[in-house]
């Protein structure tokens, strides 16, 4: 059964469509990534598949339930989330082993709620594979942007969720901090064991070595959607950003860049 099955989906917000006939399914042994332009949709089609979101028209499925005819509060603990927005829901001064350990229950900052010594075993299982063990007592606000990232994506598995999602994990990150979190990702989904992933990103050289299939976005329609090395191309992601690029692939990681124009006579 597909993890996420959409049919016909879209979304309109203020007259404005954000999401156009999206037809969609991921499988539990997926890890996809789903790229595109600014505005193209990416961030919309992730909140319904986060059950954060409804669409206006079609029908979306998202752990084998049908949105709008379950209650989102018992499926999204489900789901484990790393993006922006719950970066910006989790208290400043709360401590990193409390961001990741606070998932078991769903909530943001530490209040009265008791945890097993399992929570806690659990927690610190994923501090060491995100290799953010050695913050655990720190504050979340004085960490970096990478770590930051880290603990988000720790606190996402908390749960051991049926499905992964990434909100430009990345972003914001230099040249190093960007490789090294790409590499942990990767690793991530090459684990058998690993919940359905789904990434969202600008950049194909963001994309993890274990990156299974590809939705590229435009306009909030799809574009092409589909296995990773015979979906990716020079011609498909051209047209997802409306401009002429060059794609390449070595070792397990993709590059694009424009190509180049002849040089004009003069």
């Amino acid at each position: 059964m597909a993890v996420i099955e959409l049919r016909d989906v879209s979304v309109v917000r203020s007259r404005s469509t954000l999401l156009s006939g999206i037809n969609w399914a991921v499988n539990p042994d997926e890890r996809w990534v789903i790229i595109g332009p600014n505005g193209a949709g990416k961030t919309t089609l992730l909140q319904i598949c986060a059950a954060q979101m409804f669409p206006s028209r079609g029908t979306a499925w998202v752990l084998g339930s049908q949105l709008g005819r379950i209650d989102v509060f018992e499926l999204r603990p489900r789901i484990g989330v790393s993006s922006a927005a719950m970066s910006d829901r989790i208290p400043k001064g709360e401590l990193v082993k409390d961001v990741v350990v606070s998932a078991a229950y769903g909530v943001t900052g530490r209040w009265i709620e008791v945890y097993e010594a399992v929570d806690y075993d659990r927690a610190d299982e994923l501090m060491f594979q995100m290799r953010i063990d050695h913050l655990m007592n720190r504050t979340f606000g004085t960490l970096s942007e990478g770590e930051r990232k880290r603990v988000q994506i720790a606190r996402a598995l908390m749960t051991d969720p049926e499905l992964l999602l990434l909100d430009e994990p990345a972003s914001g990150l230099d040249l190093a901090a960007r490789e090294d979190l790409v590499d942990t990702i990767s690793d991530i989904c090459e684990d058998s064991s690993a919940p359905a992933t789904v990434m969202v990103t600008h950049h194909v050289e963001e994309i993890p070595v274990a990156a299974t299939h590809i939705l590229m976005l435009n306009h909030g329609r799809v574009v092409v959607a589909g296995p990773i090395n015979t979906s990716l191309n020079s011609e498909t992601l051209s047209r997802a950003f409306e401009w002429p690029l060059e794609v390449n692939y070595l070792d397990g990681r993709w590059t694009a860049h424009t190509i180049r124009r002849a040089s004009r006579a003069f």
